[in-house]
This record gives C-alpha cells, sequence and structure tokens, in this order.
C-alpha cells in the first residue's frame, strides 16, 4: 500500500472511530452499532497490518485487533468475554514493548501494580473486585511496559496513558462514579484517543 492510501485509511479509522461518539446521544440501530464501533479500531488494525515489516509490526497490528474484537464482543457477549479479547491485547501489547524496551523493568513493574491496586479499589461489588484486579494486572502492564519502551512517550506512553483511564473510569461506574454522568461521556473518547495514539507513534517508529 502507497503512503496516500495508507494516510487515507488512518483517516478513515478516526473518522469511524470519532463518530462513535455521537451514539451517546443518538441511538443506532444494533446491528449497525455493533459494527460502528468495531470499525475505528478494527481499521486501525487493518493500517498497521498493511505496513508491517516485522514482527514487532504484526504485534500491534495484533494487539489492535484484539482491541477491535473487544469492542464487538462487549456488545455482543457481554462485559467478561469482552474483556478477556482485550486482556488478550494488552499481553500481545505488554510483549511488543518488552522487545523494544529502553528502561528499568522495574519502573513498569510499579506502574502495573499501581493500576491493578487502583483497579481493585474502585468496584462497590467487593465480590467483582479480584476479577477485575486480574484484568487490571494486564492492562497495567501493558501501559507500564510502553512507558518503559523506546516508542515515543507523547504518543504511545500518551495513548497507553489514555486507554488506562478509560478502563478505570469504567470501574469507577461500578463504584464512587456509579451516579456521575462523567464516566459516560469520557471512556470512549479517551479509549478511542488512546488506541490511534498507540498504533500511530509505534507504526511510526517502526517506520523510521
Amino acid at each position: 500500500m502507497d503512503s496516500r492510501a495508507a494516510r487515507l485509511l488512518f483517516l478513515a479509522a478516526l473518522i469511524a472511530g470519532g463518530s462513535y461518539y455521537a451514539t451517546h446521544w443518538i441511538a443506532a440501530a444494533p446491528a449497525a452499532g455493533v459494527v460502528w464501533k468495531g470499525s475505528g479500531v478494527g481499521l486501525l488494525a487493518l493500517w498497521a497490518a498493511v505496513q508491517a515489516r516485522s514482527a514487532d509490526g504484526w504485534l500491534i497490528a495484533a494487539a489492535l485487533g484484539f482491541g477491535a474484537l473487544g469492542d464487538v464482543l462487549l456488545e455482543t457477549h457481554g462485559l467478561t468475554v469482552g474483556a478477556v479479547a482485550f486482556l488478550a491485547g494488552h499481553v500481545v501489547a505488554t510483549g511488543l514493548y518488552l522487545r523494544n524496551r529502553a528502561k528499568p523493568l522495574w519502573q513498569a513493574v510499579l506502574i502495573a501494580v499501581a493500576v491493578t491496586a487502583l483497579a481493585w479499589w474502585l468496584p462497590a461489588d467487593r465480590a467483582a473486585a479480584p476479577g477485575i484486579a486480574l484484568y487490571a494486572a494486564g492492562l497495567g502492564a501493558m501501559f507500564g511496559t510502553a512507558a518503559v519502551s523506546r516508542f515515543s512517550p507523547f504518543t504511545v506512553g500518551n495513548g497507553a496513558a489514555f486507554f488506562v483511564l478509560s478502563d478505570l473510569l469504567l470501574f469507577a461506574q461500578l463504584g464512587p462514579l456509579a451516579a456521575s454522568d462523567l464516566p459516560g461521556l469520557l471512556i470512549w473518547p479517551t479509549y478511542f484517543a488512546g488506541q490511534a495514539l498507540i498504533a500511530w507513534g509505534v507504526v511510526r517508529s517502526l517506520r523510521t
């Protein structure tokens, strides 16, 4: 794929993912909503895949692909099944970042522990806390290893941080922010912005 076609594909991903935010205010038919939701990160995964020239390129494409699968499964099969797909994506992304580590690993461990502990604390239903913490361990590992990787902290680092913020807002809906409209307003834009920044930062770095 030439550079112009690749840019158009990335733009299509941004339009698809960004426009999905409108479903916070307007209703979409169930099937159309599922396709719409999955198309943003799905197109990011395709954009990464058509430019993959190494194992690292295929790893970021796979991580994004699991994210798109998670978006779809959340709507069709519920939170638990969707979370498994996202967790798989975090494992793949963690492997990618570890292959490109540039800073001490203990920094990543501290970040992962902090994310896991915060996620465990948030839900009011304490029976749900262990499962959330298990998922958050993968989420935190993804964020921590991104932070210590050679990839740009302004794109990949901030993208991973936005992804974590989105999930923490989701968990906060089960606890201290249950009565707040804030999570509903911020979960999707922080999530999709995070995925887009990660995709752009990793792919651009691998190309250069």
